[in-house]
């Protein structure tokens, strides 16, 4: 048996976990990162935001990182890596379907919603064609100097004095490994959360949805009744994450500029069953056939590998951490891919181990700090479900969909403000919530939206909404006169930053 001894082992080689074997190399320990596969290799969450990418900033700079900063905006990706897959994203579009009914001319925007992140395409957020994405910093990380090992079979975890003791193979051959420190970044249901036989936690707003996916070739354009004719876009609709959102579910369409599209559907229970998403394609089909204008874009299109059904998409682990080791949030739970929302909360997570290992570690403070990571992983995946969870309560209701969703827009634009115009404690937590103010509201503003509402009351509750957001509104969303189209506004135009980090001191918590 080969065995083998190392400070951290990182378990998982997607762009998370080998970003933290990155850090952890570079703050001085010797660090493994262990992977079951092979890259490149298929791995589903593929779209950024603005926090996503300063989130990536801030790891490159702090860490000595060079290579990753082009990743975080699209026009140094393409003058830097143009042989990485990418899609270029300039926001967020969302499009109302009626089920059995084509996309009518929405002269009055009653049924769409978009929101510009970019006002440019150099500056402008990215798709992750995630095969090139992950296998080239797992190749930036063994030339930094990390141990990779591939097509590791792990099957065995052991916490002993000392150390935690990892039992596997490879290639036939069997391997131990013990470390001082282990962190999963295997994904939802991954390695620790099944060796351990560690219990699942619900959500509690939140319904239980599936998902059914694929890549495709031969996409086609939007046809020409999601244009308003005469009016000028934030950007072109389909450089953007696209939703199109149904009673019940919404479909996903993202495209790269390799040639692919990434496309799938996430849905309520009853929708996946009444459709069979079990069966695969067929299933695919059949959604198209009640959504014949996605049909028309998807008729020629082909599937480049089979479709992926996953039967239970949400997924929250009730440990997160244990005495040596640590579960990333994106081990720790998943949600839903609404609002792009796992990147950053993973990043989040990659940000506070390495200041765990570099300022706790081999400290009296490690243990407590290490329960307080776990707690403030857990905060954030149960207010990020809170809000999807009213987001899909209210797919049949678009107009109280597009309110809710600006909750998200207002915290994520104010958390990556202030990130920027000052110490990041002003704003370090994802849909701010560690804000008493702005998370008490959200939580009861979801809570409400999962509720039968009457029209008045749906109308006060837009106003709640409206209410919530205006303080921390930096781009305007409360501006009657911007939606449902709210261009990214020149950086002149916004707060100015000394005047966005007041408002942090002032509203965020101590």
């Amino acid at each position: 048996m080969s065995k083998r001894h190392f400070q951290i082992v990182v378990v998982g080689s997607g762009f998370a976990g080998s970003l933290t074997a990155m850090i952890a190399h570079r703050l001085g320990f010797s660090t493994a990162l262990i992977e079951r596969g092979r890259h490149p290799r298929f791995v589903i969450g593929e779209s950024s935001t603005p926090l996503t990418n300063l989130l990536l900033e801030e790891l490159a700079g702090d860490y000595d990182l060079p290579f990753v900063r082009p990743l975080c905006k699209w026009g140094p990706w393409q003058e830097k890596l143009p042989h990485l897959g990418c899609g270029l994203k300039r926001g967020f579009t969302f499009y109302h379907h009626e089920l059995g009914s084509t996309f009518r001319p929405d002269p009055g925007l009653c049924r769409q919603l978009l929101v510009g992140a970019s006002v440019n395409e150099f500056s402008a957020d990215t798709h992750w064609y995630r095969p090139d994405f992950d296998q080239y910093l797992v190749e930036q990380a063994q030339g930094l100097g990390v141990t990779y090992l591939d097509e590791v079979e792990l099957s065995e975890v052991t916490e002993e004095e000392g150390c935690i003791r990892l039992e596997g193979s490879r290639r036939g051959e069997a391997l131990q490994f013990s470390a001082e420190f282990v962190i999963d970044a295997t994904g939802p249901r991954g390695f620790l959360h099944r060796s351990l036989g560690l219990p699942e936690k619900q959500f509690s707003l939140l319904p239980p949805t599936q998902a059914l996916f694929s890549h495709f070739t031969g996409v086609g354009p939007l046809p020409e009744s999601f244009h308003s004719a005469g009016q000028t876009l934030p950007y072109p609709t389909e450089q953007a994450a696209v939703h199109h959102v149904f009673p019940g579910g919404w479909v996903y369409v993202l495209k790269f500029n390799n040639g692919i599209t990434s496309a799938g559907v996430a849905a309520t229970d009853v929708v996946a069953n009444a459709l069979d998403f079990r069966s695969g394609e067929p299933a695919w089909r059949r959604l198209l056939e009640r959504l014949p204008s996605l049909g028309e874009i998807f008729g020629p299109a082909k599937a480049t590998m089979p479709f992926i059904h996953q039967p239970r998409l949400a997924f929250q682990s009730a440990v997160i951490t244990g005495s040596r080791w640590a579960m990333l949030p994106s081990a720790a739970g998943v949600i839903d891919p609404l609002l792009s929302t796992g990147f950053p909360l993973t990043l989040f997570g990659v940000t506070r181990i390495g200041r765990l290992l570099a300022n706790h570690w081999q400290r009296t403070t490690f243990q407590a700090e290490l329960q307080s990571y776990a707690r403030i992983t857990a905060l954030e995946l149960e207010t990020t479900a809170s809000l999807v969870g009213a987001l899909y309560a209210a797919m049949d209701r678009f107009d109280l969909f597009k309110q809710l969703s600006l909750l998200y827009f207002a915290a994520a634009h104010f958390t990556e403000t202030a990130r920027r115009s000052g110490p990041t404690q002003l704003a370090d937590s994802f849909l701010m919530c560690r804000n008493a103010t702005f998370s008490s509201e959200l939580r009861q503003i979801c809570e409400a939206a999962t509720q039968p509402l009457s029209a008045s009351a749906e109308k006060g509750l837009a106003e709640r909404i409206r209410r919530a957001i205006k303080p921390f509104d930096l781009i305007g969303l409360t501006n009657p006169s911007r939606g449902p189209w709210y261009p990214a506004l020149d950086p002149e135009l916004r707060l100015s930053s000394n005047q966005a980090c007041e408002a942090a001191r002032q509203l965020m918590l101590p």
